[in-house]
C-alpha cells in the first residue's frame, strides 16, 4: 500500500458530521417529550413505591406485604414492575414507553374503578390518572398536527 493510499483510507474514517440545517422539532414535540420525561420520574417513584410495600422497607410489622390479600399483592407487584418499564420506555421518549405507561395507568384506572377493594377505590388517584391521561392524548394531538404543517 502506498502512501496516498493509506492517508485516503484515513481520510475515509472521519466521523459522520450532521448537516447544519437541522430542522427543528416543533415546540408541541418539545412540550410533549418534557411531559414524557416528568411522568418516566412520576413512574419510577410510584414503581418504587410499589415495590417498598413488597421488600416491607417503612412498614409496619400488620402491614407486611404477605398480610395483605391476593389481589392486593397481584396489583401491588404488576404495578412495581410495570411503572418502572414505563420510567425507562418515557424517559427514552421511545413509542413503547408511552404504550407501556398508557396500560399501566389504565390498569390503574380499572383496579381503582372496577376493584376498589383492592386498593381502596381512591377518587384522588382515578382524578388525577384521567387528567394526565387527557394531557398526553392532548399533546400527542398537537404534535402530531404541527407535523402535518
Amino acid at each position: 500500500m502506498t502512501e496516498s493510499e493509506f492517508h485516503d483510507d484515513l481520510h475515509t474514517l472521519e466521523p459522520v458530521h450532521e448537516p447544519s440545517g437541522q430542522p427543528d422539532i416543533g415546540r408541541w414535540t418539545r412540550r410533549l417529550v418534557l411531559f414524557l420525561r416528568v411522568m418516566a420520574g412520576v413512574s419510577m417513584l410510584k414503581g418504587l413505591y410499589h415495590w417498598s410495600w413488597v421488600c416491607g422497607i417503612a412498614v409496619l410489622p400488620h402491614e407486611a406485604f404477605e398480610n395483605h390479600s391476593i389481589a392486593w399483592q397481584s396489583a401491588t407487584v404488576f404495578f412495581a414492575v410495570i411503572d418502572l418499564v414505563a420510567a425507562v420506555g418515557l424517559w427514552l421518549a421511545a413509542a413503547w414507553g408511552a404504550v407501556i405507561w398508557l396500560t399501566a395507568a389504565a390498569s390503574m384506572l380499572a383496579v381503582e374503578i372496577f376493584f376498589p377493594q383492592v386498593f381502596g377505590g381512591g377518587f384522588l388517584t382515578v382524578a388525577v390518572e384521567g387528567v394526565l391521561l387527557a394531557l398526553y392524548l392532548w399533546l400527542a394531538l398537537k404534535s402530531a398536527h404541527e407535523h402535518l404543517e
